[in-house]
């Protein structure tokens, strides 16, 4: 692979209630593990920092289909919820909603431009056939 840019990062510690940091400094950060899946809560976690990573990725595709489509879309929004549960053996497994608003655009092309950002994400490139992902387009 050509990389144009390599981000890295080191986890150290214990694990889900370790630390983590890049290597830029940008960010730095003690983990913990959620009250749900029996820790103490009060730190990041790994689906957290997945979702923020997928929905800040996603809309940067979105924005540039629509950019390419010239659809202006300026107060268009993406959010993500990435579920972690058993998978049945023994690991976990991921799953990922993403809903998009685009405010002003009909729903149609709404989604059109969802389902191309779909295809361009390195992020949904990078779970395709992995994971399951779900996008949901609304207008508010």
């Amino acid at each position: 692979m050509d990389a144009s840019y390599t981000a890295e990062a080191l986890a150290t510690g214990a694990g889900r209630s370790g630390h983590v940091a890049t290597t830029t400094g940008t960010l730095d950060m003690d983990l913990a593990v959620p009250k749900e899946m029996g820790g103490a809560g009060g730190g990041a976690n790994p689906e957290e920092l997945f979702a923020a990573g997928y929905a800040a990725c996603f809309h940067s595709a979105l924005q540039m289909v629509a950019r390419t489509q010239k659809v202006p879309i300026a107060h268009s929004s993406v959010g993500s919820r990435v579920h972690i549960g058993p998978d049945g053996q023994g690991g976990f497994v991921l799953a990922v909603d993403l809903e998009v608003v685009i405010p002003d655009v009909d729903h149609d092309r709404a989604q059109a431009l969802a389902d191309a950002a779909h295809q361009v994400c390195p992020y949904s490139n990078a779970t395709r056939g992995n994971i399951e992902v779900t996008i949901s387009v609304s207008d508010d």
